[in-house]
């Protein structure tokens, strides 16, 4: 109620100010002289602000807000060092040895040593907590066998606090990527002493209140209104806070693109999360120095359960996602420069080039689905996709639901949730179809095969295949890179013909920035530091 009443009133007061200025170029930020602030758009509300239990981009963004591993990237995505200044890697590439700044510290002062790291990584892989993204530690030694409670003494696993300064990580099989996969925020340490006295392995607790929270990031949280903003101030405590140029951050939960944008064009907002599709070809026209279109190192999908009737039998699935025109939907509905995805991983991704591609074929989409027992679309059940709350999403559902309606004869009904409660039904796979995208969560097309291993907890669909298990793990041990990605081509054949997921299209990031923002970089990934970010007087 809170969340409607809020928006009500934005909406409102937004609407008549957007009358007035409808031609009108964007404002400039309404920010303190004494005093840089940025109000960026973050989409929805997040899950939490625990780097261990949250799933999404806007959850992304807040972490790397609050908290840093032990390295980081540059706008170009380049190793930085985080909070290890230095590392050091074995001849047969399975020990890493990180040495950690010693002025890096906690947010209340305290030193930040090799065991909060240890003790970080103990919390994540503890099976009670089911973090999502534990899979992403498991090529350190032990670490799977502990987080599916099969080996019970944590100090057998291959982490080790050598010193107070100095972590070890001892990895299973060659991990190529790993260092890259460090600025993930499943590997960002907890502060576990303050977490303890919530509950250790219990999920959306108190400790993340701005009276209880402590982080190690650039920005301290300071305010928390849920379903209004969250505000985080500069840290002093930091060990890199001298380069950190922005006083304020106010991060904004507005679900709607409409009202992002009513709000960038009077001043409340300096960065928007998405813009209106519509808006796209009048800021190119209009306003082009406030437009930007970045490239995005994602996939645009819809998740199947295949466990629900009727797409627990794979000619349903094929057959919808061959009666689709992706070249019509990036063309005349999305308008961002998007492209069509007939294969599951994103072009020219280091090297990597998708053999194995769906095309559109309408008429042996027809034919599946006559076998699969429906006939021009006779007969076939009540399904509903869902979706979460953003213009684009519903757009989209709406163009794939006459595609579907006109080439097929069925009719897919559309439900709509708010993000939290669009990620709920999600985990707990209540949904038939689901829109869905992924987004690298480092450079390395291993990122886009791991999360379909059967049981891992970010496979949502229900779907898994032993042999597509064993090629994962087999690609590890590749001697070359040329033949870890021809493994992962047959990883890509297996999903591609059993279609647990549906890929629509290959991201961009559209959104609007104001000129007065400087130095802020949209990353492939989408993750650039905010200490590279300033604003202008």
């Amino acid at each position: 109620m809170l969340q409607r009443l809020f928006f009500a009133f934005i909406f409102t007061f937004l609407l008549a100010a957007g009358c007035a200025k409808k031609d009108a170029a964007p404002a400039a930020g309404v920010t303190s002289t004494a005093k840089k602030v940025l109000l960026y758009g973050n989409g929805g509300e997040p899950q939490d602000l625990d780097p261990q239990v949250i799933q999404g981009t806007p959850e992304y963004r807040l972490a790397q807000t609050f908290f840093e591993g032990l390295v980081s990237e540059d706008p170009q995505l380049n190793l930085i060092p985080g909070v290890a200044e230095k590392w050091d890697v074995s001849a047969d590439q399975l020990v890493y040895t990180f040495h950690l700044r010693t002025d890096a510290k906690w947010s209340n002062g305290t030193p930040l040593t090799a065991d909060d790291f240890l003790q970080s990584y103990k919390r994540m892989l503890t099976p009670a907590l089911a973090a999502e993204y534990s899979y992403m530690l498991w090529h350190v030694v032990g670490a799977e066998e502990y987080n599916k409670g099969k080996l019970t003494d944590f100090s057998q696993v291959g982490f080790k606090a050598l010193d107070a300064h100095t972590l070890q990580l001892t990895l299973k099989e060659p991990t190529p990527f790993l260092l890259h996969s460090l600025n993930h925020y499943a590997w960002y340490p907890v502060p576990v002493g303050v977490i303890q006295k919530f509950g250790l392995t219990v999920q959306h607790t108190a400790w993340t209140r701005p009276e209880n929270f402590v982080g190690n990031g650039p920005y301290v949280l300071k305010e928390w209104h849920p379903n209004q903003k969250i505000v985080a101030v500069r840290s002093p405590t930091y060990w890199d806070r001298a380069n950190v140029k922005i006083d304020e951050i106010d991060l904004f939960p507005v679900e709607l693109a409409e009202t992002e944008e009513r709000m960038f064009r009077t001043g409340q907002l300096d960065v928007t999360y998405e813009i209106p599709l519509s808006k796209i070809p009048v800021y190119q026209h209009e306003h082009p120095e406030s437009l930007r279109i970045d490239p995005y190192n994602g996939v645009y999908f819809y998740r199947f359960n295949v466990q629900r009737k009727p797409f627990d039998d794979v000619r349903v699935r094929r057959a919808l996602a061959l009666a689709i025109d992706r070249e019509t939907l990036v063309k005349n509905v999305t308008l961002g420069g998007e492209l069509p995805a007939y294969h599951i991983v994103p072009p020219d991704l280091v090297g990597y080039t998708s053999h194995n591609q769906l095309r559109e074929d309408v008429a042996e989409a027809r034919r599946l689905l006559a076998e699969a027992g429906f006939p021009d679309g006779r007969g076939f059940p009540k399904v509903e996709l869902l979706y979460n709350t953003l213009e684009r999403h519903k757009i989209v559902a709406e163009a794939l639901q006459q595609m579907w309606r006109k080439n097929l004869g069925i009719e897919i009904g559309l439900y709509n949730q708010e993000w939290k409660v669009y990620m709920d039904s999600q985990h707990t796979h209540n949904f038939q179809v689901q829109r869905a995208g992924w987004i690298a969560d480092y450079v390395d097309p291993h990122v886009y095969f791991d999360l379909w291993e059967t049981g891992n907890l970010n496979n949502d669909t229900n779907w898994g295949d032993p042999e597509y298990d064993k090629l994962l793990h087999s690609a590890l041990y590749a001697k070359t890179t040329a033949e870890r990605y021809e493994i992962y081509q047959h990883m890509e054949k297996i999903l591609i013909d059993a279609m647990p997921i549906m890929p629509i299209y290959f991201y961009t990031r559209p959104r609007l920035v104001n000129p007065r923002v400087k130095g802020f970089f949209g990353t492939p990934l989408d993750n650039f530091p905010w200490k590279y970010a300033d604003l202008a007087p």
